[in-house]
């Protein structure tokens, strides 16, 4: 995807600060979650370092011929109000059916108390959302991208 120009002086700090990115390896620009509220609370989790993975509705991916973002892949995570707040790096992508998604998946999702049974409660409001505004029916087995990812930038402490 191409680097929004609002992000360049952004993209700019993160390249300087890391010795260089190359742009080829941009993915996108995201907010997390599908609300001003739930971008921040999000986006605060991982500038923590809590929230080490996401996961989203592959359906969505298909339905917007969004390709599946794949190891090395750089992001830029913004606030609910678009202001990018750190540069994230995909490390692992894998498609689980929803009900099949791991404990160890869940905590590095870092929301909640960690739980599965956390996850698996948020995320039904969350994909039954998704499914509701893509003229779809939540399964129980529907296919979820599993994204595991650090946070390259701003660095700890940073």
């Amino acid at each position: 995807m191409a680097m929004p120009d609002t992000l360049r002086d952004f993209w700019s700090a993160f390249a300087q600060a890391c010795g260089g990115a190359d742009e080829s390896h941009f993915y996108e620009a995201f907010a997390f979650g599908d609300s001003p509220a739930l971008a921040d609370e999000l986006a605060a989790l991982v500038l923590q370092g809590t929230k080490r993975a996401t996961a989203g509705l592959l359906w969505a991916f298909q339905a917007e011929g969004k390709p599946l973002p794949k190891s090395g892949d750089l992001s830029i995570v913004t606030s609910g109000a678009g202001v990018p707040l750190c540069v994230i790096e995909t490390l692992a992508v894998a498609i689980v059916p929803f009900d099949q998604v791991s404990a160890d998946f869940a905590a590095a999702e870092g929301e909640g108390d960690g739980s599965l049974a956390f996850w698996r409660a948020a995320h039904s409001q969350f994909f039954g959302r998704e499914c509701a505004r893509l003229g779809r029916r939540f399964e129980p087995d529907m296919p979820v991208v599993c994204e595991r990812f650090r946070k390259r930038y701003p660095p700890a402490g940073g």
